[in-house]
């Protein structure tokens, strides 16, 4: 078919057509050479927060196992034998020395004290007439109007009537401490746990029945041990100088078995003179405050304790290790942000911080955070590494600039 038999509004179409592609296809081809004339630019290099090691006064950290101790303890027991009529007290509630436990059957210490007054007011009376009669034979014996023998029975007869009144007083007074021990009292203050009998037993006969327990828990001891040999280096250390004297040597800290530190510090008491000769170890005490009742008597702990610092230490945060079966490792950033592996030793840890001991140099950068954004041959941008608190603080004052901002909008 020949061009001059297509209709004119074909003939338009197909120039539209043609010329539309020939559009794209110069356009490509433009896009392609600003391409391939102009590279685009490489990519900031990723940011990794970094803390700088510097050294300084660490704490030597030692954790000792122990375990708590109530600071006081009393066993509440019958000291009368009598019926028990009536417990007066919530078990496992806190209790003050003095206060009633329970009440014991007065009948036969009612009736012992009434008898003992009455034995006490006749030997009175006696003593009333005795001493009448020798007043009466005081100016006959000098006139010499009765026998001499006459006067000093008359005397004797007093003397003993004085020493009745004295044991009447003497069993009215047992009388009445009996009477006493049958209204059960808290010898001390502090926790009650529960109670060993009911009403209706019988309690006291024959011994000092226990009925209940009374353990005082604030404060608490903490009884722990160390190894003879280990505090025999620490105090060579510290008398030659290697070590230094820690301003914490009295303040212990407890850890409980998850893991977590009691937040009050308790203060170290003694430390035993003598060595346990079948495990070489020395014993040890301190007082922990237990104003909440947390911690709990016979509870086994970890005791913390800081007896000497190393000067020049260097401490790092436990995110910022990784510890595997072959060692502990760092990364660390040099000046032109490249990241290399560095080993390194650690000794104790101090709250969320390791101390190191090698490895590492004053002034090197070591990373923290940003481990995924770390590739092979690839520098970085070390920026400083806020600790969570800071991070924590820093967050209300975000939100609040940007509320502002959208309120100003």
């Amino acid at each position: 078919m020949s061009l001059s038999r297509i209709p004119d509004s074909n003939v338009l179409r197909w120039s539209a057509v043609t010329l539309a592609a020939a559009s794209l296809v110069m356009l490509q081809a433009c896009s392609d050479g600003v391409a391939q004339g102009q590279p685009g630019k490489a990519p900031p290099p990723p940011e990794v927060a970094v803390v700088t090691v510097q050294p300084q006064d660490v704490p030597l950290v030692q954790e000792l196992p122990g375990r708590l101790e109530a600071s006081r303890v009393a066993q509440v027991r019958a000291r009368v034998p009598a019926v028990v009529q009536q417990r007066v007290f919530a078990e496992g509630s806190d209790v003050k020395a003095g206060q009633p436990l329970y009440r014991l059957d007065t009948a036969t210490y009612d009736a012992a004290l009434q008898t003992a007054q009455a034995a006490l007011s006749k030997a009175e009376a006696n003593l009333a007439q005795a001493t009448a009669l020798v007043e009466r034979y005081q100016p006959l014996a000098a006139a010499k109007a009765i026998s001499p023998q006459e006067f000093l029975n008359a005397q004797v007869a007093q003397r003993q009537a004085q020493a009745d009144v004295a044991s009447g007083k003497a069993a009215v007074r047992t009388a009445q401490i009996n009477l006493g021990y049958a209204n059960i009292t808290a010898p001390i203050s502090g926790r009650i746990g529960r109670s060993l009998v009911t009403e209706g037993a019988l309690v006291g006969q024959g011994e000092a029945t226990q009925l209940a327990t009374i353990q005082q828990i604030d404060p608490l001891y903490v009884n722990f041990t160390q190894s003879a040999n280990e505090a025999l280096k620490l105090k060579q250390a510290l008398g030659s100088g290697q070590l230094k004297a820690s301003q914490q040597a009295a303040q212990v800290r407890v850890v409980l078995d998850d893991g977590t530190e009691y937040p009050i510090a308790g203060k170290l008491l003694f430390t035993d003179l003598s060595v346990d000769a079948t495990s070489g170890q020395v014993s040890l005490r301190a007082e922990i405050p237990n104003p909440k009742g947390a911690l709990l008597p016979g509870l086994y702990v970890r005791v913390r304790t800081a007896a000497a610092q190393v000067g020049g230490g260097l401490m790092l945060p436990q995110q910022a290790v990784t510890r595997g079966a072959t060692g502990d490792t760092v990364l660390v950033v040099d000046p032109q942000g490249n990241v290399t592996p560095r080993p390194v030793q650690l000794g104790g840890a101090i709250g969320n911080q390791w101390v190191v001991l090698s490895g590492l140099k004053a002034g090197e950068q070591v990373v923290v955070e940003g481990f995924q954004k770390i590739r092979p041959k690839t520098p970085v941008k070390a920026v400083p590494w806020a600790p969570p608190a800071a991070v924590q603080a820093a967050v209300p004052d975000a939100s609040a600039a940007s509320s502002a901002s959208a309120a100003a909008r």
